[in-house]
């Protein structure tokens, strides 16, 4: 068994367990599709029955955004009598609100068991796929364990991030992404986070790692050229942006002050508990998953998170190194767990 079809077989049978008899709908692209069909014929192996839907036979995907692909019919109505789904594709400016949110909606209001895939590629299969989803099980209840009485948390990195989070466990919850998709839930592949919504942030962020949405396919890595900015009262300050990628700078700026009233607040913080990641790759799929804090843009999940508001944006970062703080203890030194 090649490292490809070991990764498919764990999302197929680890992540999202696949039974006889089930219905599964994969949907993809053409840079994407054989990596789609790995999954394909794993879900065919235990006896699913697979529908796979390629995203270019509906329309086209303008690298611009303009007039993005939308969600079809066709493919919510297969979703609507299936119990398992994926989506691995390489995600297109514009579409998050377009193609994949609608996508999502439908998982929620059916019961689907929802693999989350964009940007997926086969070094990822092979690493983040093929990790021991029993350890990073393990190290995200500890985790959970430890967050889920904080008050605050202090996030510091060698960069330069000093970000202190407000925590509020009454009111919003934690989420667990361990690699245990349960019926009426998504979740990325590779797994291996927890994330919440906090209501206050204060401080300094220096995002040395990667961007997600379109930031993530057209810039990739951006450690030699960081982009930091202030939070205050859990919103991302204009005018304090700064970034020596001027074309980075101009359309994180835009994205975050432009889309809508909430696309500048911090809709979630969160830990990775990937431990079987070895080293960040470029790619916000699976670097989000590796030790350490990815913070996130926009929208916070209000479905999961318990937040009162929503928004059409959510742009995850990446910052490499980081330590943490969970009301004064040391969880976590230089991306390296100390629990």
């Amino acid at each position: 068994m090649n490292a490809i079809e070991l990764g498919a077989r764990q999302a197929v049978l680890n992540c999202v367990r696949v039974q006889k008899g089930e219905n599964v709908v994969i949907i993809t692209d053409k840079a994407t599709e054989y990596l789609a069909n790995a999954i394909k014929k794993e879900a065919l192996a235990v006896g699913g029955n697979v529908k796979m839907f390629l995203m270019e036979n509906f329309g086209n995907r303008p690298d611009d955004g303009v007039n993005p692909l939308k969600f079809p019919d066709e493919i919510a109505r297969a979703m609507t009598e299936c119990q398992v789904s994926f989506y691995i594709a390489a995600g297109k400016k514009n579409e998050l609100s377009s193609f994949r949110r609608p996508m999502c909606a439908v998982v929620d209001n059916n019961n689907i068991r929802h693999a989350h895939m964009p940007n997926f590629t086969e070094r990822m299969m092979s690493e983040g796929m093929a990790s021991d989803y029993v350890k990073i099980k393990e190290i995200t209840k500890k985790v959970h364990d430890v967050v889920k009485v904080a008050k605050e948390i202090r996030v510091t990195s060698k960069a330069g991030t000093d970000l202190t989070v407000k925590v509020d466990n009454a009111k919003y919850k934690w989420v667990l992404s361990d690699g245990d998709i349960k019926p009426g839930h998504w979740s990325n592949l590779p797994d291996g986070e927890i994330f919440t919504y906090v209501p206050d942030a204060n401080g300094k962020v220096v995002v040395d790692g990667c961007f997600g949405d379109f930031f993530n396919a057209k810039y990739g890595e951006i450690t030699n050229t960081p982009l930091s900015y202030t939070m205050k009262n859990g919103r991302c300050v204009k005018g304090s942006v700064e970034c020596k990628n001027a074309e980075l700078k101009k359309e994180f700026e835009d994205y975050t002050f432009n889309t809508d009233a909430n696309s500048d607040r911090l809709g979630e913080f969160a830990i990775g508990t990937n431990t079987g990641l070895k080293s960040l790759i470029g790619n916000l799929l699976q670097d989000e998953k590796f030790p350490g804090v990815h913070l996130a843009l926009g929208n916070p999940y209000p479905e999961k998170t318990g937040a009162e508001y929503s928004s059409e944006a959510h742009n995850d970062a990446i910052l490499k190194h980081v330590t943490v703080y969970v009301d004064g203890k040391k969880i976590m030194e230089d991306s390296k767990f100390t629990i």
